[in-house]
């Protein structure tokens, strides 16, 4: 098992017996500041409704009580009655009570309103729990999103991110409403509790049975607590089993896998999977279950043992006529709400502890904090709408968690207006570059500068406003085709005149207007049943109609066209050429014929950078650069002249397809 990342976090479980009071009281101090953190998220989310649970925790604390009370008046208004009446009668003297004067009825009376105001409050609690319960997780939703928003690209690429993530929307949903409802649940029966001990000392020999109930407890506590907390870091050292369970899963009704996964017959090797990896790990909470359930039963025993011998003491005083039958109604009553109550206060603390340590998640993922920030306290401003240089000075780097270098002490200079193509086969680094670029991750050693200033001391958000990209795995949006032209620019006024002539721009024109609803038609089928689903090759000219609506300075294309016939992409790469006007242009694309009208072509291999130049300098080096595009070349013209390719077949001869260079 791997190393766990949250255990420098975790309390120390005791080492020796002085170590118990430091370990208790870092328990107790950590479960206060959880719980002082949901409430400062409920209040944040609206004080009303802390201010109405509490109300409906001291009404529902109170009410059991005063119930058990009535009750008790009732039987002994009505056992008085009968007394009465059995006694006239042995004495030959007339009696007549009518019910409808009697106490008896203002009681009943009385008991009924109890009953519908104790349902209206109920009803009225469960309401304001489930209301809140919506709010709250719309409050933590937003604040997981404005979180995610923050952080750093890097932050992605780690395991460990990923487990707080998971484990924090996991949480989202219910666990913050839960615990604060089992919190006013908990003073509830707190005061219940102490209203039932009151009632019990005031009965005749049997104050001492409150406590005796109380202490027979502490055990049931003692084993809640203790596999609530071992239920919880099990499950927090078994996130990743949950991962992968979801991840099989997820695989199996995703529809963008389901063709391969049909045609592979992947199916069963994905649920084999996922049901070895749920064997593992039930068979840890099997056992925990199994061992929590055997205490629970053994110390349930001993309580219905204890009330039973208490029942049969009240039962006895009745009958020796020191109590009434409505004393031992309250009395008998007390005591099963007293064990009951106990119990319960018990669940619901444990729950309350629990929950709060599932909030850990939640407080571990927003205490997460971005590095990608301004490295001065007054960002400097990027000179928008206009050319720029950028600079690459001894640069290296390395991804989070690992010692390889991706890319090795570069040196490079875009000048304004530049046209670059930057070149190698897959993994030479080419699309970490563009993340450097963009900053969407710092160097790990060296430094970028944009008109003579680092990147780093720029505001992020200003920087990226500079920037029109296209990543390989470029965005697809289930939403109209416009809205996924105008996210390049959100910052503008929505124009259809300007959205179509980006599309125009695109080439996506073409294909936009066959399309049902136009401009307007949705895509994607995951919320509106008339969504259309596009072919790769369309989605790719959606994301390029983005870059071009975007109003940026330097254009960047990191393998866009890889869906695109050659002749396609050669015409996007032209007009990307007529409307760059003086604007950097950054393509990276693995046919190289694109490469051949740039002012600078950059060779990259295994994260160096070997060569720099035009076309015609680095040909007539032949080094590298000349080996690939030769190749390439030569590809061309033989799958050109392949006469099975001229009749529609697919090529069998061997280098029938070009190299690809991505």
């Amino acid at each position: 098992m791997g190393k766990d990342p949250y255990q420098k976090n975790r309390p120390k479980p005791p080492g020796g017996i002085r170590e118990i009071p430091r370990f208790v009281r870092e328990m107790v101090v950590g479960f206060f500041t959880r719980l002082s953190y949901i409430f400062q998220m409920v209040w944040k989310t609206g004080p009303w409704i802390l201010f109405v649970m509490m109300f409906t925790a001291v009404f529902s604390g109170v009410m059991p009580i005063v119930g058990s009370l009535l009750s008790k008046e009732i039987l002994n208004e009505l056992q008085a009655v009968i007394s009465d009446r059995v006694a006239a009668e042995v004495s030959g003297a007339g009696f007549f009570v009518s019910f409808w004067g009697s106490m008896v009825m203002f009681l009943l009376i009385f008991y009924f309103l109890y009953r519908i105001l104790n349902q209206v409050v109920n009803r009225l609690s469960t309401a304001v729990t489930r209301i809140a319960g919506e709010k709250v997780v719309r409050h933590v939703r937003l604040q997981i999103m404005n979180k995610a928003k923050e952080l750093d690209l890097a932050s992605f690429d780690l395991p460990e991110f990923y487990e707080k993530l998971e484990n924090a929307n996991r949480e989202a949903g219910n666990r913050p409403i839960s615990v604060l409802s089992a919190t006013f649940d908990a003073i509830s029966k707190l005061i219940s509790l102490i209203s039932y001990i009151v009632v019990l000392a005031t009965a005749p020999g049997m104050w001492w049975t409150a406590p005796v109930m109380i202490l027979i407890s502490i055990p049931t506590a003692v084993v809640n607590f203790t596999y609530k907390h071992k239920t919880f870091l099990y499950l927090r050292r078994r996130s990743k089993d949950r991962r992968q369970m979801n991840y099989y899963s997820d695989l199996m009704v995703n529809k963008d896998m389901v063709k391969e996964i049909r045609m592979y017959d992947l199916a069963d090797q994905f649920i084999e999977r996922y049901d070895n990896v749920f064997q593992k790990y039930y068979l840890g909470m099997r056992k925990l279950i199994v061992r929590e359930s055997f205490w629970q039963i053994a110390l349930t025993f001993l309580s219905a043992i204890v009330n039973c011998l208490f029942f049969g003491l009240i039962a006895i005083q009745v009958f020796n006529g020191t109590i009434q039958i409505g004393d031992y109604s309250l009395y008998t009553g007390a005591l099963t709400s007293i064990a009951t109550t106990v119990a319960g206060l018990i669940n619901v603390s444990a729950t309350v502890y629990e929950g709060t340590l599932f909030i850990d998640n939640l407080i571990a993922f927003v205490k997460e904090r971005p590095t990608v920030i301004p490295s001065t306290d007054a960002p400097a401003s990027v000179a928008h709408g206009q050319p720029h240089t950028i600079e690459f000075v001894d640069v290296s780097f390395a991804y989070p968690g690992s010692d390889r270098r991706v890319l090795n002490h570069i040196n490079l200079k875009f000048r304004p207006g530049e046209t670059v193509v930057l070149v190698g086969l897959n993994g030479a680094g080419k699309t970490t570059f563009i993340k450097l670029l963009t900053r969407l991750y710092d160097p790990t050693e060296g430094k970028i500068l944009l008109d003579g200033k680092d990147l780093k001391e720029y505001d992020p958000k200003d920087l990226y406003r500079m920037f029109g990209i296209i990543f390989q795995d470029f965005g697809k949006y289930a939403v109209s085709v416009s809205d996924n032209i105008r996210f390049g620019d959100i910052r503008r006024e929505a124009e259809p005149s300007e959205i179509r002539e980006a599309a125009v721009a695109a080439n996506a024109d073409d294909f936009i207007t066959r399309l049902p609803e136009e401009y307007n038609t949705p895509l994607m089928r995951f919320f509106e049943p008339d969504g259309i689903e596009l072919s790769i090759g369309q989605w790719q000219k959606l994301a390029i109609a983005r870059a071009f609506y975007s109003e940026s300075d330097i254009l960047i294309l990191d393998e866009p066209t890889a869906s695109l016939d050659p002749m396609a992409e050669q015409e996007i790469f032209n007009q990307f050429d007529r409307l760059r006007q003086d604007k950097t242009t950054i393509f990276v694309s693995h046919r190289l014929s694109s490469a051949t009208v740039a002012s600078k072509i950059v060779v990259l291999e295994y994260g160096e950078l070997i060569e720099e130049g035009t076309h015609k300098e680095l040909m007539e080096k032949k080094g590298r650069y000349y080996e690939l595009f030769s190749t390439q070349a030569r590809r061309y013209l033989e799958e050109k002249g392949d006469p099975e390719r001229d009749r529609g077949h697919r090529p069998t001869k061997k280098g029938a397809f070009p190299q690809d260079f991505s």
